[in-house]
């Protein structure tokens, strides 16, 4: 039997890019300078995947379109710099719509963990919001909280024991044991 790969599932805005509010358009995009190194370093020993709310697009702020144009841009930069995000799953919803894929709801992990046989036990998410907490936890994922984004504003809402750090590079450097 063929072993199971282990992935890294990535929150998009204020995990690898700043989070700047409801994205529409790729110039509005900031990448954190140690997104790269980091991302680099984890896709030697997991597949990358990136999971993101995108409740814009139900407000009315944003168009299906428009995320998935800044979605296509976030993987052509990082494609540039080496690094394969092997799928991008987006979540259109807002939390009033009781969706079954917004998180913390795991429905994107499991899909990814079919898909792509994953290991999940053995596999991280990594966000700055206690949803993706949760979503991890909820897929039977190991959970990395990020100070990075909304990281601090949000750290009191934790209700779970959890690793923090304080940047993607830090928890890639906490992942791999470098």
């Amino acid at each position: 039997m063929a072993k199971k790969h282990l992935a890294v599932f990535l929150d998009r805005d204020g995990t690898i890019v700043e989070d700047r509010g409801y994205i529409r358009h790729p110039s509005e995009i900031i990448f954190y300078p140690e997104s790269f190194s980091a991302l680099n370093m984890l896709q030697e020993h997991f597949l990358l995947f990136i999971i993101t709310n995108q409740s814009g697009i139900s407000k009315g702020l944003t168009t299906e379109s428009e995320v998935q144009q800044v979605n296509n841009y976030v993987i052509e930069i990082l494609k540039k710099e080496g690094i394969t995000i092997r799928d991008i799953f987006s979540c259109p919803h807002k939390t009033e719509d009781n969706c079954a894929c917004k998180k913390p709801k795991p429905y994107f992990i499991n899909k990814a963990v079919e898909s792509y046989d994953l290991n999940p036990a053995e596999s991280f998410i990594l966000g700055d919001h206690p949803s993706d907490v949760l979503c991890g936890i909820n897929a039977g994922v190991q959970p990395i909280y990020l100070l990075t984004g909304h990281g601090i504003k949000h750290r009191h809402e934790l209700t779970e024991e959890v690793t923090i750090c304080s940047n993607i590079l830090e928890a890639a450097y906490y992942i791999t044991g470098k």
